[in-house]
């Protein structure tokens, strides 16, 4: 269901498997399974949900699911500003997604998927039922979902400290993030995107990387890689085709970078694609 404020929301039940397939959007998606068992898929990560579990996505962070038939779940799509500058104890909410997927909080303990599926049942009703303000019951939920999900989660532990990502830091770099998006033919430089975020090139890619949770490069290589993926899937073009508009040199560039990313060639992922597609 779309709001007016720009969050979609929905419960979803599948009742056939679904096969895995990959795609990014401009929002953030937060979801969370109410009953069966979702396979999230990152970029060299993934993340087996069950009753009570969630799973956290970035802006425009490539990403897929399968799942066995019978699951039920809760996905919000939102931009930041439905959320705006909310802390979680003294944690912007924002910086949950600037870190690598494999070290975001989870439900990691019986109590605290217990609590989850309280929230999750509190979100299927607003959503289903569309009462006046619903939106504002979602917005309060999520937050309150966020928070259980912060309440353990060990900063100390990570790879590296994030800094606090707020909304408004994220808009400083969302003009490079759309100029990536709007651009999937061809590779964008690092001083074409930070001249349009108004930055020096060095600041750009510091303050990119603190935000987004990964390098400028790094973002547009899974943004050009999702693109040739979902031309590989839903067209009949050549992949010597689809790599150079997606940016590769050839397609041996595409191949060399898609097996690191998906452990298979172009060509064994259509097929399976296409395979599972014809099963459906």
């Amino acid at each position: 269901m779309a709001g007016e404020s720009g969050l979609y929301a929905e419960v979803a039940f599948n009742r056939r498997p679904l096969p895995l397939d990959i795609h990014d959007h401009p929002e953030i998606e937060v979801g969370l399974v109410l009953s069966g068992e979702e396979h999230v898929e990152f970029n060299d990560w993934h993340l087996d949900c069950g009753p009570g579990e969630v799973w956290l996505c970035g802006l425009q962070e490539p990403h897929g699911f399968a799942k066995p038939a019978g699951t039920t779940n809760v996905v919000m799509l939102f931009q930041p500003e439905f959320i705006g500058e909310e802390l979680l104890g003294e944690v912007p909410w924002l910086t949950l997604f600037a870190v690598p997927p494999a070290q975001r909080p989870r439900a990691s303990s019986r109590e605290v998927r217990r609590r989850v599926l309280g929230i999750g049942q509190v979100l299927r009703s607003e959503i289903q039922e569309a009462r006046p303000a619903w939106e504002s019951a979602v917005r309060l939920e999520l937050l309150r979902l966020l928070l259980e999900l912060t309440r353990d989660w060990d900063l100390s532990r990570l790879s590296e400290t994030p800094g606090h990502v707020r909304v408004s830091t994220l808009a400083r770099v969302m003009p490079a993030v759309n100029l990536v998006h709007s651009l999937p033919w061809r590779r964008v430089q690092v001083g074409e995107a930070a001249a349009a975020c108004s930055l020096s090139p060095s600041r750009f890619q510091g303050w990119f990387r603190r935000v987004m949770g990964v390098s400028f490069a790094a973002f547009c290589l899974r943004a050009r890689l999702s693109y040739a993926v979902h031309q590989m899937l839903n067209t009949d073009r050549s992949l010597a085709s689809i790599a150079g508009e997606a940016g590769f040199a050839d397609d041996s560039h595409l191949h060399r970078h898609f097996v690191r990313r998906y452990a298979c060639t172009p060509a064994q992922y259509r097929q399976r694609g296409r395979a599972a597609r014809t099963r459906k």
